[in-house]
């Protein structure tokens, strides 16, 4: 489903997916299945994203995006690809990718800088700023974000001595 008041150019888009009111979506993007793209939502042409994702409104995915399957984006997340960008310059060499994994989940408000990458299952809070890649099962806030936690693979949130609430002990696999 399209919604015919957005302008969407590639034709590389899942089964399932839904792309509401407002969006822009370039040639060359590709989107997997089952895929919920919200409204006023912009993803440009080197941007790749997985299946059954969802992305809240007001989000920009610039050239080198990549985000993998299940992952949740929450509104007006801010993506950026150039560490020291200038009006009028396109040197497609400075783009510094930025790689979402697996199940992740970004808090809206958020601001990923270029060249990050956030492993599975990571969760950021809301209105963070991403300065440094963020490992699996973890969990991420502030300004600069700082490791605050671990969150398990079904969103279990623990503390940083990855207990839950009650007290109980997780074990997490971080080397996946």
């Amino acid at each position: 489903m399209i919604h015919p008041l957005s302008d969407v150019l590639s034709t590389k888009i899942g089964e399932n997916t839904k792309i509401w009111q407002y969006c822009i979506v370039l040639p060359d993007a590709e989107i997997g299945e089952n895929c919920n793209i919200c409204a006023h939502v912009l993803i440009e042409n080197k941007v790749k994203i997985g299946n059954n994702v969802t992305i809240k409104s007001g989000v920009q995915l610039y050239d080198g995006v990549t985000i993998e399957d299940y992952v949740f984006i929450g509104p007006n997340v801010t993506f950026t690809n150039e560490k020291v960008p200038r009006s009028k310059t396109y040197d497609n060499t400075k783009i510094k990718n930025i790689h979402i994994k697996k199940g992740a989940s970004i808090g809206g408000n958020a601001t990923i800088i270029p060249g990050i990458t956030i492993g599975e299952y990571a969760l950021v809070g809301a209105g963070s700023v991403v300065t440094k890649n963020i490992e699996r099962n973890t969990v991420w806030y502030g300004n600069p974000a700082r490791q605050k936690g671990y969150i398990t693979d079904d969103g279990i949130l623990l503390d940083i001595n990855k207990k839950d609430k009650n007290g109980k002990y997780h074990e997490l696999n971080l080397q996946k």
